[in-house]
């Protein structure tokens, strides 16, 4: 669209010179003006955002643990130089190309670098590579290679920046952009048609009345106000503890229907504590003994979950090393699902070892005192801690009476099992709530045991539909009730037992079956579902290796974070739909109401004003980026049906706003009769141009207060900001009306008199514009319900009453009695929620009756509490198509796909209510037959616990 205004400036100071006028240099300069004060804006805008961003940033950098001076510290990794000693561990990005030190069972994904898509064992004096990933284990290492002299950065040195991949929301720029162009270039062609041919127009005179169309129809502001607002988004998100790392992300966590969130440390504390009065003992070990004995067998540094909880249970963290040597370490890996200490105890000289883990691989391992009484009891004592969602880590010990490390032990014997327990957030269960509220199905989807996993989600109220991963393989049980793994992934709660192919697997269906979804991690193996789901989440302190594939990083845990951040870019997005239809209908009116002006009246306005009504435009809607406004109650998706159809009728009514006050003033004497003013013969008269200035500019910018509201713009307060950037363009534009006197452009100032006058007719003609918007919405969703087949929903007659909640049933609000709400009960029962079926709805049929049949569950507890009456009642039969209301007797309608498809949101919070109601209504967490499976500790990565 720049172009386009550049093209307009060529046409002022090159095209407009003919005729023994000189070229019109005033519009050349406000053009160029124009093109330099949106660049000025939106860089600068842009830039003080990215700084605030930026700043958060650097605190996320790549960081490295490095020996120095003989102590371990943790630096940004740019400070490494060739030399210095790094430790990682698993998770780990490397941070520079290093040589192998030490290792313990190392191992080091690659396949950023090399393509291979299995981990490489690494042994001491192999390299390792800066950008690699540690899969298991971890090791001290040598740099020898930083920045751009590793093999990562000399592969990146070979590539030039593709620069920023705006994808949809470029598309659908794209689109608004070429709508507008193309309404500009109708009117073009009709006015060279009818002017040149038709009335025999001068050259000039016509190519001053094409400037009008180019410079009031472009939006030119548009790329600015999009991407400026997206950059205070950025900046309004970062102060809500979420850094945007792909500005994209926030169009499209406004959409996101579904969000895949890990268990440990995000709807749990990831603070596991050991439930000492509740540890079970098989030898004569005491209960502190049996923990000191367990934190031997725990790092000290480079601590996983598990470790940092055992230690921790001590009243000392140093007693974990006090009165021992530590003559052999083996860190937990996947394989092994242990760790083992070999340890001399310094009291008396002699050598023993111990292990903690998973119960079933540390019971294989013993061989002393086991019998067939204590396996039994193990198991059970697993089983209930199952039950109570806690998890068993085993703990088994020998002695080593060769005295050398590696030598054999008398055999372990099961000295005990230790509960360990990772609590809920104390606000998770409120957030989830939110969530559902907002229209976002919160799926579990965690590495622990199906049990645990079902217990958890008891607790928080998200259910218990929940499954282990092998049905994605395996596909529904015959006689399950689920027509296929899609409906099974779609309508779970969540799944456990997960691998990260699992987490990328369930996230593609989910994105195959038209759902946005969010995924969120902290693990080096969640990685790969960040990066595929449409918004990849890293939560506070993921991995480096999270961080890099998320397009958002917290800097605060929890849920409740996360579902800020949902409606923060909910508000953008409505600011940026909100200034769509705006900047649409303002082309429309520009280029229909000047061209039916000079199609009917051959009325020439100055090019020269519509430039001056441009600046101060762009000058008020920039402003839109910090608006005031309500996030909507669903996902937001981009339909441009709708943007211009509201374009078309907003635009054309305006335009007829401004037609029939210049055929008033020019054709009768109405304001000489009422107001004694001056009558105007000549209809291009210079007072009349400001006239007509001020009228189009006042009512234009007024229009943003109806676009950016959903109910009556007087009721929804705007910015103070945006209502004072109004005021004062409004007051420009008024004294430039009444005073100026700008012969260069044939303006004379019309007087107080006449500004009195417009502002009045602009008054009484803005008041209609809220119930076109309503009726718009009315006849909308009429069309597409009239045009679709159709299947009738279940109404409140066809529930039963022992199933009905409290009763939300409303009278019409005419009084009449003739309609009734649907119970919010029933629409959650019944009704599906709003979900997209596509990724980039341009306004499809399907997805407006999407919208209209979640009207239902998304109006119904607002339509509850009162009684709507008189104009009111009117406004809201008007802004809902009565999509609320159902006839008595009657049923509402919906496509039968869309019914079928989009339920789960519903599904979930019917379940909850009904596992209430089966728990007599205290809400306390009901126990499931499969509460009773086996309970045991997962350790198949440590930061799933």
């Amino acid at each position: 669209m720049a172009l386009v205004m550049e093209a307009a400036a060529i046409v002022a100071i090159a095209l407009s010179n003919g005729q023994g006028e000189p070229p019109d240099w005033q519009d050349f300069v406000g053009i160029v003006l124009l093109l330099l004060a949106n660049s000025c804006i939106g860089f600068y805008e842009e830039r003080q955002a990215g700084n605030a961003v930026k700043a958060l940033m650097a605190a996320l950098a790549p960081q490295a643990k490095v020996r120095r001076n003989d102590t371990w510290v943790v630096i940004e990794a740019c400070d490494l130089v060739p030399g210095d000693v790094i430790g990682v561990k698993l998770g780990d990005i490397v941070p520079a190309d290093a040589r192998l030190i030490v290792s313990n069972n190392t191992s080091i994904d690659q396949a950023a670098l090399t393509g291979e898509s299995l981990p490489v064992g690494k042994e001491v004096g192999d390299e390792i590579f800066s950008g690699s990933t540690v899969k298991q284990g971890e090791a001290e290492a040598v740099v020898i290679g930083t920045g751009s002299n590793t093999f990562f950065g000399r592969a990146a040195s070979l590539v030039q920046s593709a620069g920023d991949d705006i994808g949809h929301l470029q598309t659908v720029l794209a689109k608004i952009g070429n709508f507008c162009i193309i309404s500009i270039a109708i009117f073009l062609v009709a006015e060279i048609f009818v002017m040149y041919p038709g009335f025999k127009y001068r050259y000039r005179r016509g190519i001053n009345n094409l400037l009008v169309l180019l410079i009031g129809g472009i939006p030119i502001a548009m790329p600015t106000v999009l991407s400026v607002t997206l950059a205070m988004g950025a900046k309004q998100l970062a102060e809500h503890k979420a850094i945007v790392t792909r500005i994209t992300a926030i169009e499209e966590l406004a959409g996101v229907t579904i969000l895949c969130s890990d268990k440990t440390g995000t709807l749990t504390l990831n603070e596991l504590t050991i439930d000492k009065p509740t540890v079970k003992q098989y030898s004569h070990f005491s209960v502190d003994e049996i923990i000191l004995l367990s934190a031997y067998a725990s790092r000290i540094e480079h601590q996983d979950a598990i470790d940092t909880c055992v230690v921790g249970s001590l009243p000392d963290a140093k007693l974990a090393r006090e009165g021992i040597e530590e003559m052999d370490f083996r860190p937990f890996n996947p394989v092994d699902k242990r760790t083992e200490a070999t340890y001399r105890r310094l009291s008396d000289n002699t050598v023993h070892r111990v292990t903690k883990g998973m119960s079933s691989v540390v019971l294989n391992l013993c061989t002393r005192n086991k019998t067939e009484e204590q396996i039994k009891q193990m198991t059970a004592d697993v089983d209930e801690y199952a039950m109570r969602g806690l998890r068993a880590l085993a703990v088994a010990y020998e002695e080593v009476p060769s005295g050398n490390p590696e030598g054999e032990g008398s055999g372990f014997e099961l000295i005990a099992l230790l509960p360990i327990y990772d609590p809920p957030r104390h606000d998770t269960k409120e957030t989830i709530d939110r969530a559902q509220e907002l229209g976002v199905k919160v799926k579990m989807v965690t590495g622990d045991q199906l049990a645990i996993a079902k217990e958890t989600g008891r607790r928080l109220g998200m259910g218990d539909i929940m499954f282990n991963t092998k049905v994605l393989k395996t596909g529904p049980p015959p006689g399950s009730g689920w027509e296929d793994v899609d409906q099974m992934v779609l309508e779970a709660d969540g799944f456990a037992g997960v691998y990260p192919e699992h987490k990328y697997e369930i996230v593609e269906r989910l994105q195959n079956m038209g759902h946005l979804t969010a995924m969120t991690g902290d693990g080096v193996n969640d990685a790969p579902a960040l990066a595929k789901a449409n918004v990849g989440i890293a939560v506070a302190d993921a991995s480096d290796a999270a961080r890099s594939a998320a397009d958002i990083v917290l800097t605060e845990p929890g849920l409740s974070v996360i579902i800020d951040a949902i409606n923060g870019s909910r508000q953008i997005f409505q600011r940026m739909r909100n200034y769509s239809i705006y900047t649409c209908s303002v082309t429309i009116r520009i280029v229909l109401g000047f061209s039916v002006l000079v199609f009917a009246f051959k009325y020439d306005f100055p090019p020269f004003m519509i430039l001056i009504l441009a600046i101060l435009n762009d000058g008020t809607i920039m402003t839109i980026s910090k608006d005031r406004v309500v996030p909507s109650k669903h996902p937001n998706q981009w339909n441009l049906v709708e943007i211009f159809t509201y374009a078309i009728v907003y635009g054309t009514y305006l335009a007829i706003s401004t037609i029939v006050f210049y055929i008033v003033i020019l054709k009768t004497d109405l304001f000489q009769r009422l107001f004694g003013l001056e009558h105007f013969d000549d209809h291009n008269d210079w007072r009349l141009h400001s006239i007509i200035y001020l009228q189009v500019s006042t009512i234009s910018q007024a229009l943003i207060f109806v676009t950016r509201s959903n109910g009556f713009s007087y009721l929804e307060r705007p910015s103070v900001i945006l209502m004072a950037a109004f005021l004062i363009a409004q007051c420009v534009a008024t004294f430039i009306a009444v005073y100026a006197n700008w012969g260069f452009t044939n303006i004379l100032g019309c007087g107080w008199h006449w500004a009195g006058v417009t502002w009045v007719w602009n008054m009484i003609w803005y008041v209609p514009l809220d119930f076109i918007k309503f009726g718009v919405r009315f006849f909308m969703d009429m069309y597409l319900r009239r045009h679709q087949g159709f299947v009738e929903l279940t109404t409140p007659h066809d529930i039963p009453a022992d199933e009905k909640a409290a009763p939300a049933t409303v009278p019409a609000g005419d009084g009449s009695g003739e309609y009734e709400a649907v119970p919010t009960a029933a629409a959650a029962h019944r009704v599906p929620s709003y979900q997209p079926t596509r990724r980039e709805s341009l306004g499809s049929a399907s997805n407006q009756i999407e919208r209209t049949a979640t009207l239902q569950s998304y109006y119904a507890p607002h339509f509850a509490q009162y009684q709507p009456s008189g104009i009111t009642a009117f406004a809201n039969k008007l802004r809902q198509g009565k999509a609320l209301f159902t006839k008595k007797g009657k049923r509402l309608a919906m496509d039968e796909n869309e019914l079928r498809r989009f339920h789960s949101v519903q599904t979930a919070q019917a379940s909850q209510v009904l596992s209430q109601r089966q728990d007599g209504g205290t809400g306390a967490p009901s126990r499931g037959a499969g509460a009773s499976a086996a309970g045991d500790y997962n350790l198949n990565r440590t930061t799933s616990v």
